[in-house]
């Protein structure tokens, strides 16, 4: 993932051919559970407006409202800070025996960062260095769903990734014109020319999954990706602009017969929000829709996902109480409301019902899903309110630029929370980790099973939740077989200080 320090803050399927001429690798979206769906711009059913599922709480939220002011204050130090090591002696050939170059697909995910998306590449680089490779700058394919035709080099700033890792790969920026490039989605009759005689000398054309040069991993992930400049001047701009929100309280205070709180003034929260149809009907659980929302979300599962759903056999009050429903842009609300949060919250709100849908999917339920949230936080701002449409010229309309726009104010925050696991929340959690920034990771399973308590009472909500986000919310997660440096960077990636 992008490196957090920058020029202005410190702070499978593949195709085989010959190596020597060229490497392809196309990797595809295997990873995102919702990467064969469609976005939700179908005019199909919508759920009934309402405003707010669980009314007695939210009263009690805005009629007692209580800032605790040490969750603004940092993770106390557990002795862990990123490895920076002295930079290698090139011992690269002088003579590479071909090229590598990886073709990178994010599924319908691809409007923001992913994990499949960010770890392609860093598996990108490890092959290139165990082949003695040069590798080709990767190849991003436009999204059928979404149209994005970003480049790379729209991305990331590519000098960077070549000077960071002038001592590990040689790297190019495009094949040289002599080199005949394999086929991405090749015929028949390539695979029996190139592949079959593979087959037929070794007895299997393969490439296995890496577990090994997690350091060099390590090295691509957080030192070489950095953005291109006009990305990292647009999110300093609203970082600027979320620290410093008088232009934003003297607005709600028009528009909010309470109006703002400014106690937390130069500090903010920023929110991953992901709360659309895909993701709802994925989740297989109840929203408040009732028998209507039921059918209606039953046959979108059928259409996108032929009813095979892992949490299909479960009801919806078992599923709240594993944790595996997403959060309600109320819920997740009433959760920081209740742990004691006030000030501007930094949203990555997709559009709703009328808004432009050329980067994003409907939040599900519409603004009347949003107004609980809005009316707990009225300064929640996104791109679209603090920026101006001549200054978002450059990203609008191209989904993988509005998501490292998202990207890079999320891991400039004060606190960052996501509403529900996602790709993007695996991301920003390992990039701040990796920074030592502070996280808030919902207890999911403690929030299902209080939300399903239709008697609880705020002042018990309130306590229960400070008591399960409180002492047991730790900075650094040692990464455990099978994790995910790019989520737990500790102990791979960082050392003891």
């Amino acid at each position: 993932m992008p490196a957090s320090t920058d020029r202005r803050r410190p702070r499978r399927g593949t195709a085989v051919a010959p190596l020597g001429s060229l490497l392809v690798l196309f990797l595809p979206g295997f990873c995102n559970p919702l990467a064969h769906a469609s976005p939700s711009t179908s005019s199909g059913w919508h759920p009934p407006p309402t405003p707010s599922t669980h009314r007695p709480l939210l009263n009690g939220a805005l009629e007692t409202q209580e800032v605790v002011s040490s969750w603004w204050s940092p993770w106390p130090s557990q002795g862990w800070g990123p490895c920076v090591g002295p930079k290698a002696t090139p011992v690269l050939p002088k003579n590479t025996p071909g090229f590598v170059q990886v073709f990178l697909d994010g599924g319908s995910a691809n409007r923001e960062w992913g994990m499949c998306f960010l770890s392609q590449i860093c598996d990108a680089v490890a092959v290139a260095k165990i082949l003695n490779a040069t590798l080709v700058v990767p190849h991003l394919e436009v999204n059928p769903v979404w149209k994005d035709s970003s480049t790379f080099g729209d991305i990331f700033d590519v000098d960077k990734f070549i000077e960071v890792l002038e001592d590990e790969v040689p790297i190019v920026r495009s094949l040289p014109e002599e080199i005949k490039t394999a086929p991405v989605r090749a015929s028949a009759d390539w695979y029996l020319e190139n592949v079959l005689p593979v087959l037929r000398r070794y007895g299997i054309a393969a490439i296995s999954p890496f577990s090994h040069r997690l350091q060099l991993r390590c090295k691509v992930n957080f030192q070489a990706l950095t953005f291109v400049p006009h990305i990292v001047d647009l999110g300093e701009a609203l970082v600027e602009r979320l620290r410093n929100p008088v232009h934003l309280e003297t607005r709600v205070a028009s528009e909010s017969p309470q109006g703002p709180s400014n106690k937390s003034a130069g500090r903010f929260v920023a929110l991953h929000l992901r709360f659309d149809k895909d993701m709802v009907a994925h989740s297989a659980c109840d929203f408040g829709g009732g028998k209507a929302e039921k059918l209606a979300l039953a046959r979108y599962r059928k259409h996108l996902w032929h009813g095979r759903l892992l949490n299909s056999q479960f009801t919806n009050k078992e599923l709240r109480k594993k944790g595996r429903c997403p959060l309600t842009p109320e819920e997740i609300g009433l959760m920081l409301a209740a742990m004691g949060f006030d000030g501007t919250l930094a949203s990555s709100l997709p559009p709703t019902r009328g808004e432009s849908m050329n980067y994003a999917p409907q939040v599900y339920g519409g603004r009347a899903q949003l107004a609980p949230l809005r009316k707990l936080f009225p300064l929640m701002e996104d791109k679209r309110s603090l920026a101006s449409e001549e200054e978002l010229g450059r990203v609008n309309g191209r989904a993988s630029l509005l998501a490292a726009v998202d990207y890079y104010v999320s891991i400039h925050s004060d606190i960052f929370v996501s509403a529900s696991p996602s790709n993007m929340h695996n991301a920003v959690v390992g990039s701040r980790t990796y920074g030592g920034l502070k996280t808030i990771r919902p207890d999911m399973a403690l929030l299902g099973r209080l939300f399903l308590n239709k008697t609880l009472g705020w002042e018990e909500f309130r306590r229960m939740v400070r008591a399960g986000h409180g002492s047991g919310q730790r900075q650094i997660t040692l990464r455990m077989e099978k994790q995910s440096i790019y989520t737990y960077p500790a102990p791979d990636c960082m050392c003891r200080v």
